[in-house]
């Protein structure tokens, strides 16, 4: 289940497939934690990916809003409640003693991670797309 950007993740803003080619990549290090044996000690390699993914995260989602903002995407505080609930799973993440289960922690990792890219960037991400595209909007 490692994770490979397709075609239909595209959003035609270059600037957000970018960010969102980033996902993908931190998704990768966090399959490719999961996939060592599980007697290793990957704490700071887990702790690493949540920190990425924190900093991803509030780059990104602050990247998007401003956009949507600047832009009036009528849409935009459903992002926000959306960006807010992917910002508050991430840090509960981090709050927690990842030590004490290193591999239910990365799987919980990577359940979040394709979650976010199966629902929010193919679902809600669209959708600005396709207001920005219909209303000539170039970013």
């Amino acid at each position: 289940m490692s994770f490979q950007w397709k075609d239909r993740y595209r959003l035609g803003i270059e600037e957000i497939d970018g960010q969102h080619k980033r996902l993908f990549e931190i998704g990768n290090e966090a399959y490719d934690i999961a996939m060592l044996k599980s007697s290793y000690d990957r704490y700071d390699e887990i702790l690493k990916v949540i920190n990425s993914l924190i900093d991803y995260t509030e780059y990104h989602f602050g990247y998007e809003e401003e956009l949507m903002k600047k832009h009036g995407y009528n849409g935009f505080d459903e992002q926000k409640k959306e960006h807010k609930f992917y910002i508050d799973k991430i840090r509960s993440l981090s709050e927690r003693d990842i030590d004490e289960d290193q591999q239910k922690a990365i799987l919980e990792i990577l359940d979040f991670l394709a979650e976010w890219i199966s629902s929010h960037i193919i679902f809600s991400d669209r959708k600005y797309a396709t207001f920005f595209k219909e209303n000539g909007i170039e970013v």
